[in-house]
C-alpha cells in the first residue's frame, strides 16, 4: 500500500510597489530544484494541519499574528513526484509595512512576485495561486481582506490602491471615495501623512461599523 503524506502550501500577499505580490521560495532540494514554489513543508507527526501552516509561514516571513485562512485541500495522485501527498493549502495577508521575509531551511531564495508575472512553479503551485487570487477578489465584497494589507493607519489613497492591485484595474477615485463614505466605516485620526505638497489625512478601519453592515448584507459596491 503506497504511503500517503500531507503537506502545508501557503500563499502569502501583500502589497509592494503599488501592485498585489506573491511570495516565492527558491527550492534548494529535490524535485523540482532551483524552480519557485510556495512557502510549505510536510506536516510533523505531532502537529496540527493549522500549527504546521502557522509555523511554516512564521519561517518564510518572521512575522506572526498575520491573516491566515485555509484555501482548498489539492490531492491529485500525480501532484508530487515523490509519491502520493496531498497538500492542504492556505493563504495569508501581510500588511505593506510588514512585508520582510526570510528563506526557510530548504529553500535558496525567497522572493516577492507580481501576480501577473509568475513564473512556471514546482509542482501543482501555479493552480493553487490562481485558485487564492480567484478567492481573495471574490472575498473583496463582504469581508475585511483589504484592509489585511494596509497598516493600521493608511490614507484615503492607500487603501483605494489596495482595492486595485487585487481587482487589477483601476476606480474611479471620486466614486471610491465616495462610497466608502456612505459605509462609513472608517475612523479619521487628527494625523496627516505628509508626502508632496499636500498632506494627506490619516484613518483606521472600524470593525465595529463593518459588523453591523455584514449582519443586515451590505457588501462593498466595488
Amino acid at each position: 500500500m503506497t504511503d500517503l503524506r500531507v503537506t502545508v502550501d501557503i500563499v502569502i500577499f501583500t502589497i509592494r510597489e503599488a501592485s498585489l505580490q506573491v511570495l516565492l521560495v527558491k527550492r534548494g532540494v529535490p524535485p523540482f530544484e532551483g524552480h519557485f514554489a510556495l512557502p510549505g513543508g510536510f506536516i510533523r507527526v505531532q502537529e496540527s494541519i493549522e500549527a504546521a501552516a502557522l509555523r511554516e509561514l512564521y519561517e518564510e516571513t518572521a512575522v506572526r499574528d498575520l491573516f491566515l485562512e485555509q484555501l482548498y485541500t489539492f490531492g491529485d495522485p500525480h501532484r508530487d513526484p515523490r509519491g502520493r501527498v496531498i497538500t492542504v493549502a492556505y493563504y495569508a495577508l501581510i500588511a505593506s509595512d510588514k512585508s520582510s521575509v526570510v528563506a526557510g531551511a530548504d529553500a535558496a531564495e525567497a522572493h516577492w512576485f507580481h501576480v501577473e508575472k509568475i513564473p512556471n512553479l514546482a509542482f501543482d503551485h501555479n493552480d493553487i495561486l490562481a485558485y487564492a487570487l480567484e478567492r481573495l477578489r471574490n472575498k473583496l465584497e463582504y469581508t475585511t481582506v483589504g484592509f489585511q494589507l494596509l497598516p493600521k493607519k493608511f490614507t484615503l489613497s492607500e487603501l483605494q490602491g489596495v482595492y486595485e492591485a487585487i481587482l487589477g484595474k483601476r476606480l474611479d477615485k471620486r466614486n471610491f471615495r465616495r462610497k466608502i463614505a456612505l459605509l462609513g466605516i472608517l475612523k479619521p485620526l487628527r494625523e496627516w501623512h505628509r508626502t508632496g505638497r499636500k498632506p494627506a489625512q490619516l484613518f483606521r478601519f472600524a470593525a465595529s461599523h463593518f459588523e453591523k453592515l455584514r449582519d443586515k448584507g451590505i457588501l462593498f459596491p466595488f
